[in-house]
């Protein structure tokens, strides 16, 4: 054996890790071994071998990222099935070749890529760092690249990608998600987060480029030297801000408003964006900042969670600086601002965090009610639409009922809302309001996208404008349930880290009790009707074929009972969670409500119980 072919059998062992006793793990570390260039994940994944079990190194290196509600989102870390330098390159280079592919003119129109400030310092992962190298992958195959050079949040690149007219976009963010996650949002050039067939057409792309193309794609300078890059934060920052200004009904009210908001930006990017907001539409002066939450911080330190939708237990700083302040209403968005969460304080002293179905009661009616006063009493509302998502309120429903114009459902995620609007808005039709209940709006069709920062500056001046005639927030939520119908709902969740134990329990729901059927009642209360989006199946169908999509993502079935309770249990597409939304609708008029509380309690006890089995399962229920 020659010295040369010595050398290259050392440095052959030199790259290969112990042995973990499994041979498909070792055959995937010595393939991570031979691919990541980032020393510190490289580290990691030798750490590991001694450190974790062979069923969780399986885990991390022999599955792969798939396409959640949200894009691709897990823990940074070393693995094949982690957010890291590595997946990232993957997953670009997939997305690359497939617009090439696709797109004729890919390479002209450009890919929009921007960040949030997440990170893990320890293995060098980023946002901006896993932005630059996104951009670096594009710019090795000749491709355009729009990269902010600063966070921002993420409706800006959905915005950005039809304000520039490119072919795609990439937001590297985990939303709400714990510290230690990050993720790849994917938006096609319509400005919506990609769905079928692009989705599943993109991961089968990335199993087809696995090995990093090039030594180019780890090279980050290239988003600053090459002249195929370019910035548009300050371009889209001005269009974004102008197409804002356009949701701005009543000016003067917000010019003479003397009601104080404090804002939350929970430790992320929204700070600035929300206070240029403001100014847009007029107020005289700026939300007031918590100032422990103003500026970014990827660890997040003053929060269990950097979810503003958990409400009390995390705004308890906004709450404080608000009495303090005397505001008396309090604005959190997430830490990308794609979010909104709404506080006010009551008479009594005690705060109300709005829910996301009341918010949305709020919004809904605003919105139809401000188009109405620019169009008139006598508008036609016949190409009007509002979407929202089939685990949120029917409250939108019911105003449709009443006002003619037409409401839509999608499944769980933005993301099908998102592409939902731009085909009525291609049809002529005009798209008011969307949400979901997860605190998840978008008020009229200013991005295929829910937004946190747009939405909080509407609800300022709604808030404004009802002060003006002597109504809080809470006062018209009652006069909108009195006048449409109480709408009461709860959402829950139970955390179930374990997939085989969710497979367990969605099988037995489909087959109860080795009964071959679903469940058919709830509490001792008939379930009339059963929809599984998982199988296609409605049984308040005619030909029992759901009327929307069938979806392989995840579990959700739907079951509505004989006293009008509809309750909906579905696994997370972000989290380890399987979630639980009941809802019990009145009549327009009712003002008893108590009967209804008690009825809905039940069913959403019942439905844990029966259904979930939470002890059996050790299924985890938060605290309250």
């Amino acid at each position: 054996m020659g010295d040369a072919e010595q050398g290259d059998g050392a440095a052959e062992a030199e790259q290969r890790p112990p042995s973990s006793g499994d041979e498909k793990v070792d055959e995937a570390l010595r393939r991570w071994m031979r691919w990541d260039k980032n020393e510190r994940t490289r580290a990691q994944a030798v750490a590991l071998l001694g450190s974790v079990s062979v069923s969780e190194l399986q885990r991390r290196f022999c599955s792969t990222l798939t396409f959640g509600t949200a894009g691709l989102r897990a823990p940074m870390g070393a693995g094949f099935n982690r957010i890291n330098d590595l997946t990232v390159i993957q997953s670009t280079q997939g997305l690359c070749a497939y617009l090439l592919k696709c797109v004729s003119d890919a390479e002209r129109r450009g890919v929009v890529v921007g960040f949030d400030t997440r990170g893990q310092p320890e293995i060098g992962c980023s946002s901006q760092w896993l932005a630059s190298l996104t951009a670096a992958v594009m710019l090795s195959r000749e491709v355009r690249v729009h990269l902010f050079s600063s966070y921002v949040p993420t409706p800006y690149v959905p915005f950005a990608v039809k304000e520039l007219g490119a072919a795609a976009g990439v937001m590297i963010t985990a939303s709400h998600n714990p510290k230690e996650d990050n993720g790849y949002k994917v938006y096609w050039s319509n400005g919506a987060q990609v769905t079928a067939p692009h989705d599943s057409a993109i991961l089968a792309s990335v199993k087809e480029h696995q090995e990093p193309w090039s030594v180019a794609c780890w090279d980050v300078t290239l988003a600053q030297r090459s002249p195929l890059r370019s910035d548009p934060l300050r371009h889209v920052d001005a269009a974004f801000m102008s197409a804002v200004a356009n949701l701005c009904w009543h000016r003067e009210v917000n010019s003479r408003c003397p009601l104080k908001f404090v804002h939350s930006s929970f430790h992320g990017v929204a700070h600035d964006f929300v206070q240029r907001a403001f100014a847009t539409f007029g107020f005289h002066s700026p939300p007031i900042a918590v100032p422990e939450q103003k500026d970014p911080d990827p660890q997040f330190p003053t929060v269990h969670v950097p979810n503003p939708e958990e409400g009390h237990s995390v705004l308890e700083l906004s709450f404080r600086l608000a009495e303090h302040e005397h505001a008396s209403v309090v604005l959190a968005t997430d830490p990308d601002a794609d979010r909104l969460a709404v506080a006010e304080l009551s008479d009594s002293g005690e705060w109300k965090v709005f829910s996301g179905n009341e918010l949305a009661a709020l919004l809904g009616w605003w919105m139809l009610s401000s188009w109405k006063s620019t169009c008139g009493d006598s508008a036609d509302l016949r190409d009007v639409y509002m979407l929202t998502t089939a685990v949120s309120s029917r409250i939108l429903h019911a105003l449709a009922r009443q006002e003619g114009f037409h409401v839509e459902e999608t499944l769980p995620g933005f993301k099908w809302i998102g592409n939902r609007i731009q085909e009525l808005t291609a049809e002529g039709k005009t798209v008011l309001f969307a949400f979901e209940e997860s605190i998840g709006f978008l008020c009229s069709s200013l991005i295929p996208e829910k937004d946190g920062v747009s939405t909080a500056v509407v609800v300022a001046e709604m808030a404004a404008y009802l002060h003006d005639r002597k109504l809080s927030l809470q006062q018209q939520l009652l006069n909108i349930y009195h006048m449409y119908g109480y709408h009461m709902s709860r959402t829950s969740y139970v955390i179930c880290n374990d997939a085989v134990t969710i497979r367990r329990i969605f099988a037995r729901i489909r087959d109860f009790d080795g009964s071959s059927s679903y469940p058919d009642a709830c509490g001792g209360v008939r379930v009339v009707h059963v929809r599984d989006v998982n199988t296609g199946y409605d049984s308040s169908q005619a030909d029992s074929r759901s009327v929307l999509p069938v979806s392989r993502s995840g579990h959700m079935i739907t079951f509505t009972l004989e006293n009008g309770v509809v309750a909906t249990l579905r696994t997370s597409g972000t989290e380890p969670k399987i979630k639980l939304y009941t809802e019990l609708c009145a009549t327009p008029g009712t003002s008893e409500v108590s009967n209804l509380e008690v009825e809905l309690q039940k069913a959403t006890e019942a439905l844990l119980r029966d259904f979930l089995e939470p002890e059996k399962n050790k299924l985890i229920r938060p605290a309250v």
